[in-house]
């Protein structure tokens, strides 16, 4: 079995975290209502930023496991499921559900432009660069066209993206 490091990405030059939640709340809102994700009380009602981030920690795990496999196109998924649910989480916490890929999206660009706009331009790229290899990790479920180095490289990068969100926008700056 493999050794599975979970590196955090340390950024010396990175604004005191974590945000300020109302920041945070603001950032979300943006977000979904620019996916125009709108509430659904009978979907909401079963979610939390708990069950969410539960749900994260077992996409992280099962992509190993179907890593180790030699599955890599269920490796790929399971890592976008990783930071998915993590966004999904961090939103949760802030009081919003996400119920699309495309809020999921919106959401990323507006928290990482709230680091932006702190001043931290290189954390913003990251988390911009990072959430590009989360997606393209989902597609590759669909195309199985990347290989294993790319998968473990991008699986990688998947947690510690995920560390690095609760980190900056979750609560107490770890995951719920």
């Amino acid at each position: 079995s493999r050794q599975h490091p979970v590196p955090i990405h340390q950024n010396p030059y990175a604004i005191a975290l974590p945000y300020p939640a109302p920041d945070i709340d603001a950032a979300v809102a943006r977000g979904l209502d620019a996916a125009r994700d709108r509430p659904n009380p009978v979907f909401d009602a079963d979610c939390s930023a708990q069950k969410y981030a539960g749900m994260a920690q077992d996409f992280r795990a099962g992509a190993w496991e179907h890593l180790d496999k030699g599955d890599l196109p269920q490796a790929s998924n399971k890592a976008w499921g990783l930071v998915a649910e993590t966004v999904k989480a961090i939103s949760a916490h802030h009081g919003r559900i996400i119920h699309s890929h495309r809020a999921i999206w919106m959401v990323v660009g507006e928290l990482a432009q709230l680091v932006g706009d702190a001043g931290d331009m290189e954390t913003q790229r990251w988390i911009a660069n990072s959430f590009v290899v989360a997606r393209n990790l989902h597609s590759n479920f669909y195309e199985n066209r990347s290989p294993e180095y790319e998968v473990i490289a991008g699986l990688m990068l998947c947690e510690e993206l995920s560390e690095r969100l609760y980190q900056l926008f979750g609560p107490d700056g770890h995951s719920p």
